[in-house]
């Protein structure tokens, strides 16, 4: 056997043995608990907390807008609710004057209008310091909550330890496209087995930026440092659900998720937005993930098997394909054992999925190995190698935004 091929087995290899132990413990302590969930309706209204929800929006389709803000209207929940629309310098705002007057009629209503573009994360820190509420939740603008949503988010932060919460989220356009259909078993998968995992240490890594609920008296404390956020010397505008989930960790506050707390959220249908936004989330894992490893030594060891998991698997795997297309290449001998052991692990996730999800469609989310290997593991190597970079990459003119490209 060749130096090449010896490389290419025992590296994938390696990846498969650290998938196999980091899945499995994965799945293990994403297994739901044996506990009932609470109704909103068994709590007294003078005991649910206040909630002021903050929507940002930027160059909104006015449809989508107008969906968001009814469904936020909409919610059955006994507490006080007053919701906050920040307007972050779209260029569109004729167009969607008429969302606002609609909703300007129901007194829960705050329309703030930004003179300019500042971003997500600035426009969320103006709304947030002109509330007041118990409890502020993060909503983006093309997102669509349950009816019960707030209130089962409410139930969870009552314990005063809990700094954060974030619910179930799926693609409300899952059906456009078979892009828009990957994504969403994407985010089922990343809810119910990475953040349910990391919930059952109270220590989920990243409150999606979508729809996630906060303690005010823990924002408080870090609004600062969250707004002031840098790296390399540069002003660091994305990734903020990450960072700010990492700031209430770092503060000694617990974070959850909540899986019966349902948000759809608007997925990109077609490559070029959802490679972008994949960039964006990239640099962004990569920066917080630095300053989470402060955080391992005081949590449990499962959470450091987690980052081990999340940032050497990929390496891992760059490192099989590399070597086989090189093994390819120059000895011309085709990599079998590579090809059989990711075909293989392929089959046994997407087969997992599927029973815990008690849905077949999972099945087809094997074409998501193809896509990781040749599209979002060199976007992963790009973002590594530009993580001072800050372009958004999607900042257009409202009438190039469309439902693919999420800000």
């Amino acid at each position: 056997m060749s130096l090449l091929a010896t490389t290419s087995t025992v590296v994938v290899s390696s990846y498969a043995l650290l998938s196999a132990v980091y899945k499995t413990a994965q799945a293990f302590h994403a297994s739901p608990e044996n506990t009932p969930s609470t109704s909103t309706h068994a709590v007294r209204p003078e005991a649910m907390p206040s909630v002021d929800v903050i929507v940002p929006c930027f160059n909104e389709d006015p449809r989508t807008l107008s969906a968001c803000l009814g469904s936020i209207a909409s919610q059955d929940y006994a507490g006080q609710l007053r919701v906050y629309v920040v307007d972050d310098g779209s260029s569109n705002r004729e167009d969607v004057a008429y969302v606002h007057e609609e909703f300007a009629r129901d007194v829960r209503f705050n329309f703030i209008l930004l003179q300019k573009n500042v971003g997500k994360r600035k426009a969320q820190i103006a709304a947030i310091r002109r509330s007041s509420g118990d409890l502020v939740l993060n909503v983006d603008s093309d997102t669509i909550l349950a009816t019960d949503m707030v209130g089962r988010l409410a139930l969870k932060m009552q314990d005063t330890e809990v700094g954060a919460a974030m619910g179930q989220l799926t693609a409300s356009n899952r059906n456009a496209t078979w892009l828009t259909s990957l994504i969403d078993m994407e985010y089922w998968l990343a809810c119910n087995e990475e953040r349910a995992a990391q919930a059952r240490f109270g220590a989920v890594m990243c409150c999606c930026g979508p729809c996630a609920m906060y303690r005010r008296s823990a924002l408080a404390l870090l609004l600062d440092q969250y707004e002031a956020q840098y790296f390399r010397g540069k002003p660091s505008d994305f990734g903020e659900d990450r960072h700010l989930t990492i700031l209430m960790l770092k503060a000694g506050f617990r974070t959850e998720y909540v899986p019966d707390a349902y948000a759809a959220t608007v997925v990109p249908d077609k490559f070029g937005p959802y490679l972008r936004q994949q960039l964006r989330w990239a640099r962004s894992t990569f920066r917080d993930t630095l300053l989470a490893l402060r955080l391992l030594p005081g949590l449990d060891p499962y959470l450091t098997l987690d980052v081990i998991g999340q940032n050497v698997g990929p390496l891992l795997l760059a490192l099989s394909v590399v070597t086989g297309i090189a093994q390819l290449a120059l000895t011309g001998t085709v990599p079998w054992w590579t090809c059989v052991m990711i075909a293989s692990m392929t089959m046994v996730r997407c087969g997992v999925a599927a029973f815990r999800a008690r849905q077949l469609r999972f099945l087809a989310f094997s074409l998501h190995t193809p896509i990781n290997i040749f599209l979002l593991l060199p976007v992963k190597a790009y973002a590594l190698c530009t993580l001072s970079n800050s372009d958004w990459l999607s900042r257009k003119s409202a009438k190039a935004t469309s439902a693919g490209g999420k800000r």
